[in-house]
């Protein structure tokens, strides 16, 4: 069933990039894997998922070593200053950057490690009060300010977009982001490219990709209802 839902999945990203006259190879599938134990991952694996994303850290150093070291890991929810340090060489990427003091402790880590790790700006854009995210208008002049940093690399923008019954109510939030990413392209800031655009999940990344999402976070899609009882 599992392979059968990615399969689902992969289909509907193509198709929608068919209806938006864009390329299928532009959009990275990650799959949201949040409480669900190694092997329901390594069944996705099995099907061929090679992106997964995480919310807790403690998921990710749990998972990391069990499973295969060809799985790109991404951070994608809301990350503490103080736990950077247990995935800073495990992950891929970290979409969840809102604030310059969190911006100021990965490049700390990384610094340590001698690496240098892609990150994404986290914005709020429907401005909801039960989400992290920066405001519209907040996310320039952090990149101002964190663009001279060495061991960060900032690669786009990333959304949680609300959740609604009808994913068209949600296209005008992924507009938005696509236009803020293509302001910042046009400012050509050092150490800035808007390559990634993270929007989209179960509930409308067929809608995000029509409008531009290059990674869709799908979960329950993927692998059915989560218990959070566990």
């Amino acid at each position: 069933m599992l392979a059968d839902n990615l399969k689902e999945v992969q289909e509907n990203i193509r198709k929608a990039c068919e209806k938006s006259h864009r390329n299928p190879n532009e959009v990275t599938l990650i799959a949201v894997s949040k409480t669900k134990p190694v092997e329901t991952l390594q069944e996705a694996y099995d099907a061929g998922a090679r992106f997964f994303g995480e919310n807790k850290v403690q998921e990710i150093t749990a998972k990391y070593p069990e499973l295969p070291k060809d799985i790109h890991w991404h951070m994608i929810g809301h990350l503490q200053r103080n736990k950077i340090k247990y995935i800073i060489d495990k992950v891929d990427m970290i979409h969840s950057v809102d604030s310059l003091r969190l911006a100021e402790a990965i490049e700390h880590e990384a610094a340590k490690h001698e690496l240098v790790m892609p990150i994404l700006l986290e914005v709020n854009v429907a401005e909801e009060d039960t989400k992290f995210g920066l405001k519209m208008e907040e996310v320039i002049p952090l990149l101002e300010k964190i663009s001279g940093f060495s061991h960060i690399q900032v690669e786009g923008l990333m959304t949680i977009a609300p959740f609604v019954d009808d994913p068209e109510e949600n296209r005008q939030v992924f507009r938005d982001l696509k236009q803020l990413s293509v302001d910042i392209s046009q400012k050509n800031m050092n150490n800035i490219n808007m390559r990634v655009l993270s929007m989209g999940m179960t509930g409308d990344y067929q809608v995000a990709v029509e409008e531009g999402a290059t990674m869709v976070r799908v979960g329950t899609g993927i692998f059915g209802a989560r218990n959070y009882a566990i």
